[in-house]
């Protein structure tokens, strides 16, 4: 193939200035592991196989059904119980015959996760599961690769880059530097739900960080959380800072990375972390607490019912320097899922602080306010 042809698919991008045949060149020869080809799985295979990148990894040993064809618009309805793995492999190499497309069905776990992720400059997490999530982090960091994390949770999704040094700041964060300890609420988009078009948003979003990193193009979101709110169409940004007490949790080697118990690991409940509807009800009656709305100022509902702070994500790490240490603190967004993020950060530069996120936010109380009337 002539040096013109070799780019004649990948026209529009190497036309950019800032792109060019360089850029095309790096995406040619990288090596991208994408762990699951589900609802971030599918749209970030599709978008990186379209760009040209050489070589992708799909790892999942799940299968095609009904109710994932919502958000896995990869996927057909004559394909329901079809490998998720293989399906997706056909259906990229169709789209770009040039690249190399490697199938591994089976469960990514302690036994086989270094040895997959060796080969791979970059991995591209589109689990579902806390377990996961963790087990992926601490080979990445143990093999030095980047992560590219993506999450969905009902109308909101995030995605951010971790264990990759900003060039600038000379920082590298880790998903434990943002989540030290699993969430208490594990429900997944099987039991709560999440609206068909916001994985394939988060799963591009994913796909375009990965493009970054391996060009140079662009600033990838290292060290940061990207929220993005699909009802009012909102993004917000979080900065991660490297925790210095996780050193004694997360795996040092391989042979603790080997013994490491992810799944005892995430199910057992953090302790002084969450707070329900209830308690948190009575909290209010007996003592005296701050609470603090970690929602964006023009945020609806307004909380009228109590005396808060609204102190947004956006402004949370700068702001929360300001707010009294006499009493607890109790954290409210609409889920459930911002204010634990918030816990987390206020936790790590404030381990002594008593601190609650209201599980299921502001959608929970309401409910419980609704089964009291």
């Amino acid at each position: 193939m002539s040096k013109e042809g070799k780019y004649n698919r990948y026209q529009r991008q190497v036309i950019l200035n800032e792109f060019g045949t360089v850029s095309q060149d790096k995406l040619f020869s990288v090596k991208v592991l994408v762990i699951g080809a589900g609802g971030l799985g599918c749209p970030a295979l599709q978008y990186l196989a379209a760009a040209g990148v050489g070589q992708i990894g799909i790892v999942d040993f799940d299968i095609i059904s009904l109710t994932n064809l919502q958000r896995q618009v990869l996927y057909a309805t004559e394909e329901v119980g079809r490998g998720k793995a293989e399906t997706a492999a056909k259906k990229i190499r169709a789209l770009n015959p040039e690249i190399k497309v490697e199938v591994f069905n089976t469960r990514i776990q302690n036994s086989n996760a270094l040895e997959l992720i060796s080969p791979y400059d970059i991995v591209l997490d589109g689990s579902d599961n806390f377990a996961t999530r963790y087990l992926l982090n601490d080979a990445c960091v143990l093999l030095n690769k980047p992560l590219i994390y993506g999450a969905v949770f009902q109308f909101e999704g995030q995605v951010g880059v971790f264990n990759l040094e900003d060039k600038l700041t000379q920082i590298k964060a880790n998903y434990r530097d943002l989540f030290p300890l699993p969430p208490l609420e594990k429900l997944s988009c099987n039991e709560i739900g999440v609206i068909g078009v916001l994985p394939g948003i988060i799963g591009v979003m994913q796909a375009a960080e990965t493009i970054k990193i391996v060009t140079g193009v662009g600033m990838p979101s290292t060290n940061k959380i990207i929220s993005y709110n699909v009802l009012n169409n909102r993004f917000y940004e979080v900065e991660i800072v490297p925790n210095e007490n996780m050193g004694s949790v997360m795996p040092k080697s391989k042979a603790e990375f080997l013994k490491f118990d992810y799944e005892c690991f995430c199910s057992a409940p953090p302790i002084n972390e969450q707070i329900t509807p209830e308690d948190f009800y009575e909290l209010l009656k007996n003592e005296k607490i701050t609470v603090i709305d970690v929602r964006e100022m023009d945020e609806l509902p307004l909380i009228s019912w109590v005396e808060n702070i609204n102190l947004p994500m956006s402004e949370f790490e700068s702001g929360i320097k300001s707010i009294s240490r006499t009493s607890k603190i109790v954290l409210i967004c609409q889920s459930g899922k911002r204010s634990l993020a918030a816990l987390q950060i206020l936790k790590s530069k404030n381990p002594g602080r008593e601190v609650f996120s209201l599980i299921g936010g502001l959608d929970a109380w309401e409910k419980k306010r609704e089964n009291s009337v």
